[in-house]
């Protein structure tokens, strides 16, 4: 199942482009009913690793733009480091629904704004003036979301290239890949020192991903890449609604479990409340 898995998410990336911690760490926990903690550390490393193959390629075509990188890392390094430490915060305290509706939240995003560029690629806003600096000040709070939910990256880096930058098409997809692969590096050495990952699972998506990367960019040409795109982007939409359900979900639980407690003497809540102090 985990390699099906690996070579689904790396043919999808392949085919359609759209970003790995994007698809990644929804299906790690829909599917293989992964713990979301362990989810998020798992994909910012596959992630990595899947980018260090595409962004050679991208390089050697001169479709990176360092400059604009340079202004993207000023902000988005820090950001990153910042998302990760939020991260470890929210995960020892338990407040998973906030995971639920991070990833959900930027899950939706994402898509939406694929689906406009869909839909729209004729009206597709670019700057008419080249105001790089600003990129530093944006990318915080994105490399904030890629450090504490694995993705945010792809669409959000994008918009503000398009947004703030000359630069054509093909050297904002490589200037962005780049700027994710590095995101990826750093927040995903971060969990792996925080113990947030899944070695044994990592290992056998990337056994599957080899070849479905592979696979996905020998076939690339010949399939209808963007039909395939867009039937993938509608479905993430679907997942990213369904996480931020989960989140209500559990804010709702979390509630109703404050008020069970609130409504017993205080003996029997210190019954309760001591396993969990005994954890501690």
């Amino acid at each position: 199942m985990e390699l099906a898995i690996g070579f689904f998410i790396a043919f999808a990336i392949a085919v359609t482009g759209v970003g790995a911690g994007t698809i990644t760490a929804p299906i790690l926990v829909l599917f293989l009913h992964v713990p979301l903690p362990l989810a998020v550390g798992t994909a910012l490393v596959y992630s990595a690793i899947v980018k260090l193959i595409v962004v050679p390629i991208q390089m050697w075509r001169k479709q990176v733009a360092y400059r604009a990188v340079g202004y993207m890392l000023l902000g988005g390094l820090p950001g990153v480091i910042l998302g990760v430490w939020l991260f470890r915060r929210v995960v020892q305290r338990g407040h998973e629904g906030i995971l639920y509706a991070a990833l959900g939240s930027i899950i939706v995003i994402s898509s939406g704004w694929h689906l406009y560029r869909t839909f729209s690629r004729k009206n597709q806003p670019h700057a008419e003036r080249n105001l790089p600096k600003w990129l530093a000040v944006l990318m915080l709070p994105i490399g904030a979301e890629v450090g504490f939910s694995s993705s945010g990256a792809g669409a959000l880096g994008t918009i503000a290239l398009l947004g703030l930058t000359t630069l054509s098409t093909s050297q904002i997809v490589g200037t962005d890949l780049a700027f994710g692969l590095c995101l990826s590096l750093v927040g995903g050495g971060l969990h792996l020192l925080s113990q947030n990952l899944d070695a044994a699972l990592l290992l056998k998506l990337l056994a599957g991903g080899l070849f479905g990367a592979i696979s996905g960019s020998a076939l690339a040409p010949r399939l209808p890449n963007q039909k395939l795109r867009l039937v993938l982007t509608a479905w993430l939409l679907l997942i990213g609604v369904q996480f931020c359900y989960q989140a209500v979900h559990f804010h709702a639980d979390a509630q109703s479990q404050e008020k069970r407690l609130a409504s017993r003497p205080s003996v029997q809540r210190a019954q309760l409340l001591s396993p969990k102090i005994a954890k501690q």
